[in-house]
């Protein structure tokens, strides 16, 4: 069975699944199976259908699993959001159309070589920064939880960070590999282009408060680091300097401090000064009020959930138990309705999804290849790991999304152009093997 085969039909178990979601949740909400419900099943199956095709023909030896994969966070995202609300639904669905036209682009532009970005990789740090720039700037920058990491323009507003981070790994593959070798000696000189776009971004970052994408960017910028040298050196000076700038931040941000005073402390015993409220009253009620009803909501799953469509997210008078409850903190909705055993599925698709990507960085046959799947894999891994491990308060919680399955434009248009390059990389290595 041929790889694009296999591709397919997996693909049609997702289709099978996603209608299974969606009845489910109109059932649950309406006691009938209506043409509506389906109607996104069937979109959505005939959208992946149109992505199988282009790979097809674009890259017919590539890995057969990352697409499905794909899909199927895709779709157990689409069902929720739905359930949620359906007209975000169908603006989710929309930018899922977008996200796969930018898939199957990548995949046509790109098909013949990928190495090619390695000759563009001053334009790519330098689009990098200018894409993590943008929120700062006063027009058209705004503010969401007190991070700028938002751009309106109009009527539509994206997060040009996400697009960025792809930028930027493309950026530090091809500049670490060029200098592989003279950095492995360690040469000061040879950092300096590397430490300058680096430290750039990182200034944008903290500076527009976006800490979340500032821990994912340095995470990265270590691990790519690492795999071109392989030396521990670099990542035991990186760590240290990252600890010592998240004391000095710590220091000197507010909306810092507030994040981990939140996650040490979330509930109090007696009522406290709360931001934005002039009286009195317990952290939990205020300032850790969605961290809170987040944790209950993931505790009322129990072991096997509620079921699609029956979980439990309106307050009596109609508004929403948990603010951004389709964005940032939509994991906490899947365990309450999908319960240990579904959502440990969901975390299972993740870690597969990273090992096929990791696989194929070991299969790579080029430098340049090997770095930009590795770095792209490691920043899917570390950006699930930095929500969810907010979420269940692993770690401070930040604002960024869950991959493939929260509600957001810029991030699936930017997750569906990871899968492409991930694909052709793996076509290229297939195809030499």
């Amino acid at each position: 069975m041929s790889a694009r085969t296999r591709e397919l039909l997996i693909l049609i178990l997702v289709g099978l699944i996603t209608a299974t979601g969606f009845a489910s949740v109109y059932i649950a909400r309406q006691n009938e199976i209506s043409p509506e419900s389906l109607s996104y099943a069937g979109f959505f199956f005939v959208l992946y259908l149109i992505a199988h095709v282009v790979a097809r023909f674009t890259v017919p030896d590539a890995d057969s699993y990352l697409l499905p994969m794909a899909a199927l966070l895709t779709a157990i995202g689409l069902t929720e959001i739905y359930r949620l609300g359906p007209t975000d639904a169908l603006r989710q669905g929309l930018w899922v159309v977008i996200g796969v036209a930018a898939f199957a682009g990548t995949l046509i532009t790109l098909r013949h070589d990928f190495r090619r970005l390695e000759s563009y990789k001053y334009l790519f740090g330098l689009s990098a920064l200018g894409l993590l720039f943008l929120p700062a700037l006063p027009k058209i920058g705004h503010s969401v939880n007190g991070a700028r990491l938002w751009v309106r323009i109009g009527s539509l507003q994206f997060q040009p960070g996400e697009l960025g981070k792809i930028a930027m790994i493309v950026f530090l593959a091809a500049y670490l590999h060029s200098k592989q070798e003279v950095l492995a000696q360690g040469r000061p000189k040879d950092f300096g282009p590397l430490l300058a776009i680096w430290g750039c971004a990182m200034l944008v970052l903290v500076a527009t408060h976006d800490l979340g994408s500032a821990l994912l960017f340095f995470g990265i910028f270590l691990a790519i680091l690492y795999l071109a040298t392989a030396r521990l050196l670099y990542v035991g000076v990186g760590l240290v300097l990252f600890l010592a700038g998240s004391a000095g931040v710590y220091e000197t941000t507010a909306h810092v401090r507030d994040r981990v005073t939140i996650w040490l402390h979330p509930w109090t015993t007696q009522a406290i000064p709360c931001p934005g409220h002039t009286a009195l009253m317990p952290r939990q009620e205020c300032a850790s009020y969605q961290l809170v009803k987040s944790l209950y909501s993931i505790a009322a799953g129990g072991f096997s959930g509620t079921g699609l469509g029956k979980g439990t997210f309106t307050l009596p008078s109609g508004g929403n138990l948990i603010p951004d409850l389709n964005t940032d903190f939509i994991f906490s909705a899947l365990a309450q309705e999908l319960g240990l055993v579904g959502i440990a599925a969901i975390l299972l698709v993740f870690m597969l999804f990273t090992v096929r990507g990791f696989r194929i960085a070991l299969v790579a046959g080029d430098g340049f290849s090997k770095l930009v799947c590795a770095g792209l894999t490691f920043g899917f891994a570390l950006q699930t790991f930095i929500i969810i491990g907010g979420i269940v308060r692993l770690i401070p919680l930040t604002g960024i999304t869950l991959p493939f399955i929260s509600y957001g434009g810029s991030s699936v248009v930017a997750n569906f152009i990871l899968l492409a390059a991930l694909m052709l990389i793996s076509q290229r290595a297939n195809e030499a093997a």
